[in-house]
């Protein structure tokens, strides 16, 4: 066992009940505690003389005790002990409130380090309730240093974190191995290991932080982008690809479409083209904003599989957008002789088993679907490609499955949510990734205004007059997070309210988290064709649901969603050839939740709107809104620290480019990769 596996009740003064509260913070092991972070910091270090002392500021003074401290009773039985103390200087009063134990702490002549807040009490300088240490041989751990400050829970004082981590970096004694060599620290001016650990928590100025800091931001970057790229090759290791044929006739598909591609489109779709004839297995994501048309190129990749001999799935995270897959792929395959089956949870026994034999038998070339689709009972004849969304990104438990049902089949991840660049280096790193950057030609902006209740009555005119012109409009309401039943008694009042107080004569449908799947569908079902006019919605409504006739979005509270959530549903209308609206309703009083919302406003671009999101809210909180599975961060913040973000990636490209891991002084970081990352290798996934 390695020392950094050693429990932390190793520790002196750390015992069983101390430690269940250690474990409360996740502490159980010296590594665990070593890599608990400081959330801030405090200077300490320098001593004044009780002659400088001034109110109203907090000091650390080296006095010694003058007496016995002496303790009195308020009339309403608080507890005051006070407690005179003097340095070559002066003498100053400390006073502490309800502290039973600092009368038997101290006796005349202690050497005491103390830190704390000046008051003026009448004409006396009194030090309120301070940290205190008495001075020994073996130096400070609370004060005469920059004091490190950490997230606690009850039952744990920072002395008890600061005393536990000084023993524990005693424990080490600097033998900390290095995961970087010496030509790699050199090469990206990183700081050694043992240095990095311990002036990340008791650091021996303000510029050694800094360095310690900066190393250890790095390493955490460094490891999760080169993780990633780890997998990917794991994923791939002694795997041999389809390589599919050449197909000629796909230009003069891709000239029957009903649309003419745009440039975007055609890139796109040359660099799957070009990865699916190799003999690599495709993993590659095709990022597209709203309407970019990436179902286009899902197509002609479908195209080209068919047309080597393989099989292709289309996969989606609901039934109502597996059936929009299945009408658009029936559309754009018309005449081509290629065959579609759709398979989905609501089909009766005897439809399912006749889909799963047309399967098997290989007479369905296409197959789209849920996620049942990579179940036990379904067969394939010669799977080729799988297409998927973000939502069912697959971690190496599906990816095997997968494999068993076809000869390594290529993936192609599509995703309409756009994820800032910067982001997208970590989120993505086991993929390749293909931007559509361009949207199809004489499509509307969306006109997106800010408003407040006081122009409700305005806006539901406006939205009378859409709907009696044949339009549809959608209401979303944002969530009640308390409760999931009090989030359906919101939505159905706020259904009801709406209905009966300006919408009278029109149909309203409501969408809700607690209906089944078939009632989901249906309420959909009723939307699409029209019978509906108004759909009231708590969730998002589904990223990819196509609505041509839906012109209007109006967002209530609109200050609860994210910029890149309420441009997912802005992404709900300007589906068709008529002038679209959002319509974002907000009386919040935050200056920084106004500012958000006006720049929607203004920008239409899905990136744009990410890396304002990302400046807004912090990588912090948008990763934290995205299960991926991947380990977080305990230091690093991607907009923040983005020059480090970049340096670490040129150094991860910098050793696979290089082949750094087949070199001796490079075996360490290897061992690492691979152990750390095989423990989360089935959990690599998005949702």
């Amino acid at each position: 066992m390695s020392y950094l596996d050693i429990s932390i009740q190793s520790i002196k003064g750390i015992g069983p009940a101390k430690a269940k509260l250690f474990k409360k913070l996740g502490l159980n092991t010296i590594e665990d505690l070593l890599e608990y972070y400081p959330r801030g910091y405090k200077d300490k270090s320098v001593t004044t003389e009780i002659k400088d002392l001034k109110p109203d500021v907090s000091y650390t003074v080296k006095v010694r005790i003058a007496g016995k401290a002496q303790e009195g009773r308020t009339k309403s039985n608080l507890i005051i002990t006070k407690l005179a103390v003097y340095d070559d200087t002066g003498k100053l009063n400390v006073v502490w409130f309800n502290n039973r134990f600092i009368k038997s702490t101290f006796k005349e002549g202690d050497e005491v380090l103390m830190h704390g807040k000046i008051k003026r009490i009448g004409k006396d300088l009194v030090m309120e309730t301070p940290e205190y240490e008495k001075v020994t041989s073996g130096g400070s751990v609370n004060l005469m240093r920059i004091a490190p400050y950490y997230s606690l829970t009850e039952g744990l004082s920072q002395k008890d974190i600061r005393k536990a981590l000084f023993a524990a970096l005693q424990h080490i004694n600097e033998k900390l191995a290095d995961v970087f060599p010496e030509e790699l620290r050199k090469k990206y001016g990183l700081a050694e290991i043992n240095f990095c650990i311990n002036n990340i928590h008791f650091p021996d100025s303000l510029d050694k932080l800094e360095l310690a800091r900066r190393r250890l931001i790095f390493e955490e970057f460094f490891m999760l982008q080169s993780g990633l790229i780890h997998i990917k090759r794991i994923n791939n290791e002694g795997k041999k690809g389809i390589s599919f044929d050449k197909i000629d006739e796909t230009q003069e598909f891709a000239a029957k479409l009903p649309f003419k591609l745009t440039a975007a489109q055609v890139r796109v779709f040359e660099e799957v083209s070009k990865d699916m004839e190799s003999t690599n297995i495709m993993n590659r994501l095709v990022q597209g904003d709203v309407g970019s048309g990436k179902t286009a190129v899902a197509a002609l990749a479908l195209f080209k599989c068919v047309r080597s001999g393989y099989q292709g799935i289309m996969m989606a995270p609901t039934e109502i957008l597996a059936e929009q897959h299945m009408l658009t792929l029936d559309q754009l395959f018309k005449d081509t002789g290629i065959t579609i089956g759709l398979l989905k949870g609501s089909m009766t026994g005897k439809e399912k088993e006749k889909v799963l034999a047309e399967v098997q038998a290989g007479s369905v070339d296409i197959v789209v679907g849920t996620h049942a689709l990579i179940q036990n009972s379904v067969s394939f004849n010669k799977l080729g490609l799988v297409i998927t969304d973000e939502q069912h990104r697959f971690g190496v438990r599906q990816r095997a499955l997968l494999s068993t049902k076809g000869d390594n089949p290529d993936m192609l991840v599509m995703t309409a949510t756009p994820i800032p660049r910067t982001l997208s280096l970590i989120v993505y790193g086991d993929l390749d990734v293909s931007i559509i950057d361009e949207m199809p030609p004489g499509r509307k902006k969306v006109e997106t205004y800010f408003i407040d209740t006081a122009k409700k009555e305005r806006l539901m005119n406006f939205v009378k007059k859409e709907l009696d012109a044949g339009r549809q409009a959608y209401f979303v309401c944002p969530l009640v997070e308390e409760s999931e039943k009090l989030e359906l008694n919101s939505a159905v009042e706020y259904s009801e309210e709406i209905k009966t107080q300006y919408f009278k004569k029109y149909k309203v449908g409501l969408l809700h988290g607690k209906m089944k799947a078939d009632e989901k569908n249906e309420v959909m079902e009723s939307f699409r064709e029209k019978e509906t006019q108004i759909l009231v919605s708590t969730t998002v409504i589904e990223v990819g649901v196509n609505i041509p006739n839906a012109t209007i979005m109006v967002i209530e509270d609109a200050d609860r969603f994210g910029m890149a959530q309420l441009h997912q549903l802005r992404g709900r209308v300007g589906r068709g050839g008529d002038q679209s609206y959002c319509i974002l309703i907000s009386d919040t009083k935050s200056e920084t939740a106004q500012e958000r919302l006006k720049y929607m406003t203004k920008i239409e671009n899905g990136f744009e709107v990410a890396e304002k999101d990302l400046e807004f809210r912090g990588s912090g909180e948008i990763l934290g809104q995205r299960q991926h599975g991947l380990p977080g961060f305990k230091l690093a913040d991607i907009f923040r620290d983005v020059k480090l973000l970049k340096l670490s990636k040129e150094a991860v490209e910098y050793i696979y480019e290089n082949d750094k891991l087949s070199k001796v002084e490079y075996k360490r970081m290897k061992t690492i990769l691979d152990s750390r990352f095989q423990k989360i290798l089935d959990e690599i996934t998005l949702n």
